[in-house]
C-alpha cells in the first residue's frame, strides 16, 4: 500500500466556468488484483494489455486503487506530477526479492492477461483468494514461482547425460583402483 498526499488546489470546471476548491487529501492506494478487476469491469478491456491508456483511464485506475473511504471526486484532479510519479513507481515496484532468469521470459505469442485469467491461475495453482489484495507484481511473482515449481524437471540432453556418466565412471575407477 502507498499513501500519498494530494495538496489543496483549485480546479477549473469548464461546464460551470468557475474554480472549485480541492481540499488537501491523504489517499491510501493499493495496486492489486481487486483494483485491476474493478477497472476492467468499468472499461471492458485488459488493464495489463499492450494498448496505451488514456489520461481518463489512468486517473480512473487511481480511483480503483483507492482504499480511503469517502474521497471527494475532485481530489483526483488535484494529483500533482510528483503524486503521479510516486504512484507509477509504486505500481512498477517488484514488491518481492524473487528474481527470474531472463531467458524464461521468451514467449512468441503472449495471451492478453486479464483479471479473470489471473484468478484462473490462482485457482489452478491453489493460491488462496486472500492474495488478491497483495500488490499485483508480488501476486504475479507467486503465480510464476508456483508454475515453475509445478513443472516436471527438464530432461537432460543426450550429450550432457553421456558426459555426466563418463565423469561418474572415471571417478568410480579412481576410487576403486580399476580400469573398467
Amino acid at each position: 500500500m502507498i499513501e500519498i498526499t494530494v495538496p489543496a488546489s483549485d480546479w477549473w470546471d469548464e461546464q460551470s466556468e468557475q474554480f472549485l476548491p480541492i481540499e488537501q487529501a491523504i489517499l491510501q492506494l493499493e495496486h492489486s488484483l481487486v483494483s485491476v478487476s474493478k477497472w476492467e469491469a468499468k472499461w471492458h478491456k485488459a488493464f495489463l494489455g499492450r494498448k496505451e491508456k488514456t489520461a481518463e483511464e489512468l486517473l480512473d485506475y487511481v480511483r480503483c486503487m483507492t482504499l480511503t473511504p469517502n474521497v471527494n471526486a475532485l481530489v483526483y484532479y488535484g494529483l500533482t506530477e510528483q503524486n503521479i510519479q510516486q504512484i507509477n513507481e509504486y505500481i512498477e515496484a517488484p514488491m518481492t526479492a524473487t528474481r527470474f532468469p531472463e531467458k524464461e521470459q521468451k514467449h512468441s505469442r503472449r495471451e492478453t492477461v486479464t483479471a479473470e485469467l489471473i484468478y484462473y491461475w490462482m485457482i489452478s495453482l491453489n493460491i488462496p483468494f486472500e492474495c488478491q489484495y497483495w500488490h499485483l507484481n508480488r501476486l504475479l511473482a507467486l503465480v510464476r514461482v508456483c508454475s515453475l515449481k509445478n513443472q516436471p524437471p527438464k530432461k537432460m540432453k543426450q550429450k550432457d547425460l553421456l558426459k555426466r556418466n563418463a565423469a561418474i565412471n572415471t571417478q568410480r575407477r579412481k576410487q576403486l583402483h580399476t580400469k573398467g
